[in-house]
C-alpha cells in the first residue's frame, strides 16, 4: 500500500518530456525555457523556505530555477504582473504564458508532499478582489491534466 503522502518522482528528462507533451511546444529548448519563466517567477513570488520546499521534490535541475535562480524571493505581486513577467523571460504571449504556467504548476502539483503544494497555495490569495492567484490552480482544481484533452 502507497501512503498518502507519497507521490511519484520523475527526472528531469521524463518532467520536462511531459510539459513538452501537454504545451505542444516545438522543442526541449522551448520547453525547459517555460518551466524555467513559471518557476523562476513563482519563486520570486513566495518566501525561500516555501520555495526550498517546494522545490525539494522536483528534479535537480529544476529544482534550481525555484531556488538558485532567484535573486529576491518574497516579493509582491498578483497574477498579473506574474503572467507579464513569465511572458517576458518565456518571450510568449500573456495568454500562452499564462496556460503554459497553469500546467507546469499542475505537473508540479503532482510531484510534491500535498502539505508543500498547500503552503504554496497558502502563500498566494487567490480572490479576484485581491492578487487573483486562483488562476494559477485553474487547471489543478479542475481536477489536473487529462491526457484525453485535446486542442
Amino acid at each position: 500500500m502507497i501512503p498518502a503522502e507519497h507521490v511519484s518522482s520523475m527526472d528531469f528528462d521524463e518532467f520536462t518530456g511531459t510539459i513538452q507533451h501537454r504545451l505542444e511546444l516545438p522543442g526541449t529548448g522551448e520547453t525547459v525555457r517555460a518551466i524555467r519563466a513559471t518557476l523562476t517567477t513563482l519563486g520570486q513570488r513566495i518566501p525561500a523556505g516555501a520555495a526550498e520546499d517546494l522545490a525539494a521534490s522536483l528534479p535537480m535541475e529544476i529544482r534550481w530555477y525555484l531556488t538558485g535562480a532567484v535573486g529576491d524571493h518574497g516579493q509582491r505581486f498578483d497574477w498579473q504582473e506574474f503572467v507579464a513577467r513569465v511572458g517576458d523571460i518565456e518571450n510568449a504571449e500573456p495568454t500562452d504564458s499564462a496556460y503554459h504556467a497553469q500546467v507546469i504548476v499542475d505537473l508540479v502539483e503532482t510531484q510534491v508532499p500535498p502539505s508543500d503544494f498547500r503552503q504554496l497555495r497558502d502563500q498566494l490569495p487567490e480572490s479576484e478582489d485581491d492578487e487573483n492567484w486562483g488562476k494559477l490552480f485553474e487547471l489543478v482544481d479542475a481536477g489536473g491534466w487529462d491526457d484525453t484533452r485535446g486542442t
